[in-house]
Order: C-alpha cells, then sequence, then structure tokens
C-alpha cells in the first residue's frame, strides 16, 4: 500500500511539472524592469506591453523604472533577482555596448540573462535646438563643429546609449568633436535639449517625433539605412554626405537566468501575441519603430553581434566609463 502511495505522489509531482507550472503561471504580479527613468524610449514601448499583457495573463505587469549609469543600474539589480517567472528584464542595444565600454560591470548580460525577444526596432534621428538658427542640414552641422572644436554639445540618455555612442561614431567619421552630456535616461535628457540646455542629441525616434512635428527641434538626419515613413522628408545620413553610417536602436526583453523554459516559452507567447495587437501596432506605427518578435535563439545571435560591433566602435572611438 505504501509503495502504491508513493508511485502515485511521483505520478502527481510528474503531473504538475515545469509543463503544467507554466500553465498556471502567473498566480501574482509580474514585474518588468526598465532600467530607465519615465518618459524614455524603453518606456515608450514598455508600458503599453505590460498592459497587453496585464489584459492577457489575468494579473498586474508593472513596469518598474531604476535609471542610472546607462542602464546598467538597473540590469545589475535585476541580474541579481529570483529567476522565478515574477521578474523580466526589459533593456535595449545599450547593454550590447556596455559590455565593452564600462571597465567593470557586476553583471554580463549574456551570463545573467536569457534572450526572449525583441520589442522594437527605432532608427536614431539628429536632432538640434532652434536655437541653433544656422545649422539646418547635416553638412552645416559638420561645417560648424570643425569651425568651432568644444563649442556645440550633445546629450544623451547615458553613456554607453547608442545616443552616446553613435555620435561618437558620428565624431570618428566626420573628424569632428562635441562636448558629451550624459543624463540618467532620454525623459531628463529631452527635458534639458527642449530647454536649450543642450545644442543637439542623436536621439530615438520614439522621443523625438512628437517634438520634431510640434516644430520644437528641428531634424537633420535619420541613421538607419532607408528613410522613416513617420519623417519622410528628413534624409539618412548616408544621403546627408556620411556614407558607411548606420545606426539603430533596439529595445527587448530578457528573462533571467535559470528562470524555467517553460515560462519563458509562455511569455514569449504572449509578448508575440500582444505586439500582434493592433492597438500596438498603432502606437509601434506613430513611433516609426519596426516590431520584433524574433524567436530567443535568434535574439541571442543578434546580441552577438552586436556586441562584438560596438566592441569596435568603443576601441575606435576610445570611448570608456571607470565604474
Amino acid at each position: 500500500m505504501f509503495k502504491l502511495l508513493v508511485r502515485a505522489a511521483g505520478m502527481l509531482l510528474l503531473a504538475v511539472g515545469p509543463g503544467a507550472h507554466a500553465q498556471t503561471w502567473p498566480t501574482k504580479a509580474v514585474t518588468i524592469v526598465n532600467p530607465f527613468p519615465p518618459g524614455g524610449g524603453t518606456d515608450t514601448f514598455a508600458r503599453p506591453i505590460a498592459a497587453k499583457l496585464t489584459e492577457q495573463l489575468g494579473h498586474q505587469v508593472i513596469v518598474e523604472n531604476m535609471g542610472g549609469a546607462g542602464g546598467t543600474i538597473g540590469a545589475t539589480s535585476a541580474a541579481k533577482r529570483s529567476p522565478d517567472g515574477y521578474t523580466w528584464f526589459m533593456g535595449a542595444v545599450h547593454h550590447t555596448i556596455a559590455e565593452s565600454l564600462y571597465a567593470k560591470l557586476p553583471y554580463s548580460i549574456e551570463r545573467d540573462f536569457e534572450p526572449v525577444t525583441v520589442a522594437a526596432f527605432v532608427p536614431n534621428v539628429v536632432v538640434v535646438h532652434p536655437k541653433l538658427t544656422g545649422i539646418n542640414t547635416l553638412k552645416d552641422l559638420i561645417d560648424y563643429a570643425k569651425k568651432n572644436p568644444g563649442k556645440l554639445n550633445y546629450g544623451s540618455a547615458g553613456s554607453g546609449t547608442t545616443h552616446h555612442m553613435s555620435v561618437e561614431l558620428f565624431k570618428a567619421m566626420t573628424g569632428t568633436f562635441i562636448v558629451h552630456i550624459p543624463y540618467r535616461g532620454a525623459g531628463p535628457m529631452m527635458q534639458d535639449l527642449l530647454a536649450g540646455q543642450v545644442d543637439l542629441a542623436f536621439d530615438g525616434m520614439g522621443t523625438s517625433a512628437s517634438q520634431i512635428k510640434a516644430g520644437k527641434l528641428k531634424p537633420l538626419a535619420i541613421t538607419s539605412r532607408v528613410r522613416n515613413p513617420v519623417l519622410p522628408d528628413v534624409p539618412t545620413m548616408q544621403e546627408a554626405g556620411v556614407k558607411g553610417y548606420e545606426v539603430q536602436t533596439w529595445y527587448a526583453i530578457w528573462a533571467l537566468k535559470g528562470t524555467p523554459k517553460p515560462i519563458k516559452d509562455r511569455m514569449y507567447k504572449e509578448i508575440v501575441t500582444a505586439m500582434n495587437h493592433p492597438d500596438l501596432k498603432r502606437v509601434w506605427a506613430t513611433q516609426g519603430a519596426d516590431p520584433g518578435g524574433m524567436p530567443p535563439e535568434e535574439f541571442g545571435k543578434l546580441v552577438k553581434s552586436e556586441i562584438a560591433k560596438w566592441a569596435k566602435v568603443v576601441k575606435d572611438s576610445g570611448a570608456k566609463v571607470d565604474n
């Protein structure tokens, strides 16, 4: 009788194994750590996804903003949490740059996280404050920067973000010098740019498009290979004279290392379902973004290639952050 009970208990445990847990998950609120302050590009996509996931999962999906140090403070915090499926990380291409830019990182994007999928691909746009009346084209910017080295400054969402490294790449390719002013996120940077405290930025389309349309910023060029339908009259960097220049920001979701695979697989499917909803498609379109949704394996390959790409840019530019 005892053996029968033990066997029955074993069969019950098999029945409620990892796959079964994925079916019952979640049973409480889920957190997505956003390593930047509210109002930035990551927030633009994280919050609509969280809202739709809340509907689909039947439990609250909360976006926790934790800005600072180019997104590395939030990543460090997320990496230390329990991989139980109730904490996820929404970072960006910035976190592949940080791998070579920061002298010491207390985490590794490949060692401590596991890829789920890309949420959005977004081009950067070169924008200047209207106070710079003599700078109306990218050529104007290059000519002015060459004649007045160090007089212009640019804002970024933090050291190691594409807002930072895309300008460093631009400087290296054009032989110009523009002073870097890092912020704790794109939101705070945008406030100072609109106020004229910052001269220019290579900002994500998600945070700049509305300001451009309102006439508060002047666009000079798009950093992607082709023009963007949100700003069809704005030339690409190559069309504007910087041959071979191409930079694209992307935002993505990672699981914590050790998160049960059935839960990761379910989260991937739920995110793809959310991004295919008409509400989210409209948000992505207004931001000039291309949707992601690639499988985890493909996303993992993208991460590796971006780490290698940006390591070369960091080396060639000589940029480094001590931490």
